[in-house]
């Protein structure tokens, strides 16, 4: 019994990552950025502020592609830099205001709906649940996003 459920929610969590793949290609369609743009957009969003070399090692990209995409992502007014406000020898990446009222006005919908839904079929005890499954499985596929960058590529 519990094989078969294992291997169902198997099942539901690739699709689960299929369409959240769906929703950030079309989101980065939209924005005319690539995945990798896309994601560093959705690290800003969500620190707020980072250092090109921080995103470097975040999107593991060499210092160059770190430079060309923040480039590209200034030219489109997503982004900016900044001196650093302790460091002088450093900057920080912020999203523009317009960069980010974007990015948030094509999701805003998915939350709002999800956060009706969601509250609306399960109980606080059972989205920590939901919660706690998901931490998990994030620092599970981390550890195997690090296992396979140190592998080396045939």
């Amino acid at each position: 019994m519990t094989q078969d459920v294992l291997a169902e929610l198997g099942l539901v969590v690739q699709a689960y990552q299929a369409a959240v793949d769906d929703f950030d290609r079309e989101n980065a369609r939209l924005l005319g950025v690539n995945g990798t743009d896309l994601r560093c957009l959705e690290l800003l969003l969500g620190a707020g502020e980072l250092t090109p070399r921080e995103l470097g090692e975040r999107l593991n990209l060499t210092t160059g592609s770190v430079t060309a995409m923040l480039d590209r992502l200034e030219r489109l007014d997503l982004l900016s830099r900044a001196p650093h406000p302790t460091d002088r020898r450093k900057v920080v990446v912020r999203m523009t205001k317009v960069g980010a009222g974007r990015c948030l006005d094509q999701i805003r919908p998915l939350l709002a709906e999800g956060q009706q839904e969601l509250a609306a079929r399960y109980s606080t005890e059972q989205l920590l649940l939901v919660i706690d499954f998901l931490r998990t499985s994030t620092a599970l596929q981390q550890r195997h996003v690090e296992r396979l960058r140190a592998a080396k590529a045939s």
